[in-house]
């Protein structure tokens, strides 16, 4: 049981909310629920909470506007719902930062089970935790995997969205090796994410565009495409 979790779930219907919210306090959690964007920043601004139950399609401000206005780096963690079929709401969730995604209707325990892989990834990561400060360098390239800074061999920094930070670490993690969409997706997502190659190609080549400093393309030779099989980094790593 964990009493001091906090859980916001932010959806227009009144019954999903009812249902999320008890099945989850019946697990231990404290949970409020907004019904709308700005009921939602009523709740943030007067409680703090660790993760939020986002849904998408609502009416004024849909949930990828709301989550659009967070800030990523001090927000809570985000479990986004929507419909199933939305394929292009779940790239720019993904992309903008969100943490999972679930299609509706959702299952309470595969939920559950969500939540709690979210809050252990974020648990892991938490500035209030031992961490040792570690830059990762390649091909001229330097990542700062504690303050997810990108710098360029001209020393400029580039923005990193969370999904492209993300998928960067995972393959520094593992150069020269082929990896799976599938095997990018578990490990920066987690065990429970959806399989979702879309998703992982799209910020691919977002990842690329980045990478891409120079005339002779060398965003694509950091990242080689190996047909029917995945990705691979193909420059050395180095950890400072």
């Amino acid at each position: 049981m964990d009493l001091t979790t906090r859980i916001l779930v932010v959806d227009d219907d009144a019954g999903i909310r009812e249902v999320v919210a008890s099945f989850l306090r019946g697990h231990g959690y404290i949970v409020d629920d907004a019904q709308d964007g700005p009921a939602m920043r009523t709740r943030l601004q007067t409680a703090h909470y660790d993760l939020i139950v986002l849904d998408v399609m609502m009416p004024g401000e849909d949930g990828l506007t709301l989550l659009r206005g967070l800030d990523r780096q001090r927000a809570p963690a985000v479990i986004m719902l929507s419909v199933i079929g939305q394929d292009v709401d779940r790239i720019v969730g993904l992309e903008m930062g969100a943490d999972d995604y679930l299609a509706k209707p959702v299952n309470p325990r595969e939920l559950l089970a969500r939540i709690r892989s979210v809050l252990r990834r974020r648990d892991q990561a938490s500035p209030n935790a031992p961490t040792i400060r570690a830059v990762v360098t390649f091909a001229g390239w330097s990542l700062d995997t504690t303050a997810r800074q990108l710098t360029d061999p001209e020393g400029i920094l580039v923005n990193l969205s969370d999904g492209e930070y993300r998928l960067l670490d995972t393959m520094l993690g593992h150069p020269r090796r082929v990896l799976t969409r599938d095997f990018i997706l578990e490990h920066s997502r987690g065990v429970n994410a959806e399989h979702f190659d879309r998703a992982i190609d799209v910020q691919v080549s977002r990842l690329r565009r980045k990478l891409d400093r120079s005339d002779d393309r060398a965003g694509e030779d950091l990242i080689r495409t190996v047909r029917n099989e995945g990705y691979m980094f193909t420059a050395d790593v180095r950890k400072a």
